[in-house]
């Protein structure tokens, strides 16, 4: 045996589970990965790249690719590809980093608890979409509006029917205006500060918990009909594609809303430098959420994927894919701010006594409602655009969920005869902690959470290439990957991993780290405590688990330590390539440093 086992750590040795399964057929992985950039999470804070930049972000966007975006795809997969395991057990490559596995569990468990707001909202817009006129059309906002508080609120109506209002405020000539499908999500919790950091109070919509309990009920159905990889993966691969159907045919209406269709594409893709200037810093990270929400997903899905399955190859398909997803719901967003500014141009140019501001939130899910308002057959479009939104959301966290859960029954074996009952109670403790989502302090509560995630992920992903790189070595990584591809992997591309990614890695947390510092700064206590047991406690596994598997080894501390970063049981896990793993290796020069490890006698 030329590969070292955890028995002679004094440890129990890591048993495979050989009916994990795999995807129904190879380009469920490729349709699964690219699925991951329905994150929409991060419009709520990376929307700004292409308002302000648009399709010039594709330069800043391509230049991460091939930076770090590819090879940390290519890094994560192969990890998941060799060891046939999630994101815990596949750190077998280096066991006394196994606690960055739970670090990942953790973060992946508390964006789940957060996420399913995605699916809510659309759902809950979707409902009332059906009705005969749309509540936050100008016509359908008179029914509900003069009931939301004392004083009549500004909003868009308003402009597009000329009526005045006195301004509200020290200031004659400015008035804030509110968007009616804004207003509607607000009117929803009766709070009119629903957005606010000092909103006082504390506040439930009903209809929204009711739309967050059916989500999840429906991702518990879904877990407990598709009990397979295989029939979840059939499941992913239609949803995946009706998404994408709604998404081309949203994109094409929203098209068609300027006066001059050709002229807002035109700007879109040729930006003036103007515009293309304050969105270039920020592509960096919006970028990084290509791999989806949490961290370690990559590697779990390629763990599905059959030993010679090309990796480099669809690292880079799925990539590409990502980025036209990203730019079609960029230009939803740009199209939308585009339509917003030219109404509040209109307006400011004919009343030279007051500046009128339309306030624009959360723009890609709520903003866009009353812009489909204005369309012909407006119920139609709505229905069709907050169902794509609905079933993307339920993509990721179903994506999310899978990734999650196959981690644990990985690493834990007396959890896989147990998987439909750990299911159901994993989803939903989940659902009683997303139950905080539907109150007004919580409903926001992912535009801080997705700040800490992106930090967690980029100091995940460095640690990630420090372990395989330097920890593992260069040399058995590129030997590895090159059986596993049966193809030769170039040592450039090896010292590109090693040197140039991390720097851009370097660079990219710390302007994550600036954007979350500022947003804690004016996040409530409840999200702050959320923040440290889910982000920063979290990192104390690291350490942890670095005490606790040396003082189960025997020996000095140096022995201790140098066992500890070996590879325990890191080997193919089917039979087949197995052997041939070992054959090949013994033809190499690695496996006289591998016998010399084997007979290292400890004292």
């Amino acid at each position: 045996m030329i590969y070292e086992s955890s028995y002679d750590s004094g440890r129990l040795p890591y048993k495979p589970d050989l009916a994990r399964g795999y995807w129904s057929k190879s380009s469920d992985f490729i349709f699964t990965g690219i699925s991951l950039a329905f994150r929409l999470d991060v419009f709520s804070i990376a929307w700004i790249v292409f308002t302000y930049a648009g399709c010039a972000s594709v330069i800043p966007y391509i230049i991460s690719l091939f930076l770090f975006v590819v090879p940390l795809f290519v890094m994560q997969s192969f990890l998941g590809q060799f060891s046939s395991s999630g994101f815990i057990s596949a750190f077998r490559i280096a066991p006394l980093f196994k606690g960055i596995g739970y670090i990942s569990l953790a973060v992946n468990l508390g964006v789940l608890t957060y996420y399913s707001v995605f699916a809510a909202v659309p759902l809950l817009y979707l409902i009332h979409s059906m009705r005969p006129i749309l509540p936050w059309s100008c016509e359908g906002i008179k029914h509900w509006s003069y009931n939301f508080t004392e004083n009549q609120v500004r909003h868009l109506c308003h402009i597009l029917s000329n009526d005045t209002l006195p301004p509200k405020n020290n200031f004659n000539w400015f008035s804030m205006h509110e968007i009616p499908s804004n207003l509607f999500l607000k009117s929803r919790f009766n709070h009119m500060e629903l957005f606010e950091h000092s909103s006082e109070g504390f506040y439930i919509s009903w209809e929204v918990l009711l739309c967050t309990l059916f989500t999840w009920a429906l991702i518990a159905a879904i877990f407990y009909k598709c009990n397979s990889v295989e029939k979840l993966s059939t499941m992913l691969r239609y949803s995946i594609f009706t998404a994408f159907i709604l998404l081309i045919i949203s994109v094409i209406r929203f098209a068609l809303i300027p006066q001059n269709p050709l002229l807002s594409i035109f700007d879109f893709f040729v930006p003036s430098w103007e515009m293309f200037m304050p969105g270039f810093p920020t592509a960096g990270i919006f970028v990084i959420s290509a791999f989806g929400a949490g961290w370690g997903t990559i590697i779990t899905l390629a763990s599905f994927n059959k030993f010679k399955t090309k990796t480099v190859q669809n690292s880079w398909i799925i990539c590409v894919g990502q980025m036209f997803i990203f730019l079609s719901f960029g230009y939803i967003v740009y199209v939308t701010d585009r339509y917003y500014n030219e109404i509040k141009q209109a307006y400011n140019s004919k009343n030279t006594d007051s500046y009128v501001y339309i306030s624009k939130l959360w723009i890609l899910f709520l903003s866009t409602g009353s812009v489909m308002a204005d369309m012909s057959w407006p119920n139609l479009w709505c229905i069709l655009y907050y169902a794509m939104l609905l079933l993307a959301a339920l993509i990721t966290v179903t994506v999310s969920l899978l990734s999650t859960l196959q981690s644990i029954f990985d690493e834990f074996e007396e959890f896989r005869t147990r998987k439909t009952e750990v299911t159901l109670i994993i989803i939903g403790l989940l659902g009683i902690c997303s139950l905080y989502t539907c109150s007004n302090q919580g409903v926001f509560l992912h535009v801080i959470f997705v700040n800490d995630t992106i930090v967690t992920q980029t100091a995940l992903n460095l640690l990630l290439f420090f372990v395989v790189l330097w920890v593992y070595g260069r040399v058995r990584f590129q030997r590895d990957l090159e059986f596993m591809l049966s193809q030769s992997f170039s040592t450039c591309k090896i010292y590109m991993l090693r040197f140039v990614s991390p720097v851009c890695l370097v660079l990219l947390l710390l302007a994550a780290i600036f954007i979350s510092l500022m947003y804690h700064f004016v996040g409530a206590t409840v999200v702050q405590i959320a923040a440290v047991l889910f982000i920063v406690l979290p990192w104390l596994y690291v350490p942890g688990y670095m005490i606790y598997i040396m003082l189960q080894t025997t020996g000095t501390f140096k022995t201790r330590f140098k066992r500890c970063c070996r590879p325990m049981d890191w080997y193919p896990v089917e039979l087949e390539d197995r052997q041939r793993y070992e054959q090949t290796m013994r033809n190499t020069d690695m496996t006289h440093q591998l016998h010399e490890l084997e007979e290292e006698t400890v004292t």
